[in-house]
């Protein structure tokens, strides 16, 4: 079954981004993701972002049906409209197959947003972060190996952050014998 535009009802044309097969608009350049294809499109760019994860379908209460009567490209039923965590960005989602929709440069301004947010998390949460996403590593919600790559990604980061912060005890630690 062919996928059609929201704005324009003209079939999406399919591309590779980040090797993530994706769906894109050739009049608008929207992009549709299917269900996890926006997450794994997010890691691909970014592998430091890989543990900083936004649940779109965590409170439905927020959904608010698209007030351009959008259509979803693949069930054809209304798309909602939902804020990608606290970032001030909405984008469009199915509730029923959970693709969603991004217009044209939205996809850049989430990995910016989500760039600013793993600094802040980083500087400012990250004991919380890594026993997270300890915890993650036994109960989910991905597969054990993805938890235990974005357990490692936070812990790289935190190693920069001390590294940083601590750049004389850093280094001495690096030079003591094994």
């Amino acid at each position: 079954m062919r996928k059609l535009c929201p704005h324009h009802q003209t079939s999406l044309e399919q591309a590779a981004i980040l090797g993530v097969q994706i769906d894109y608009c050739p009049q608008d350049y929207g992009l549709w993701f299917d269900e996890e294809e926006l997450r794994e499109a997010k890691d691909a760019r970014d592998r430091d972002l890989r543990w900083l994860d936004i649940d779109l379908w965590k409170d439905p209460a927020k959904f608010i049906l698209s007030p351009k009567q959008k259509l979803c490209p693949k069930d054809r039923l209304p798309l909602y409209e939902v804020e990608y965590g606290d970032s001030g960005i909405k984008v469009d989602v199915c509730n029923l197959c959970h693709g969603v929709w991004l217009d044209r440069g939205e996809f850049k301004n989430l990995t910016v947003y989500l760039r600013e947010k793993a600094e802040h998390r980083i500087l400012y949460h990250y004991a919380r972060d890594v026993f997270e996403e300890a915890w993650e590593v036994f109960s989910g919600p991905e597969i054990l190996r993805e938890e235990i790559l974005d357990f490692l990604a936070v812990l790289k980061l935190l190693t920069y952050k001390f590294a940083a912060q601590y750049g004389r005890l850093s280094q001495l630690m690096v030079s003591l014998p094994r």
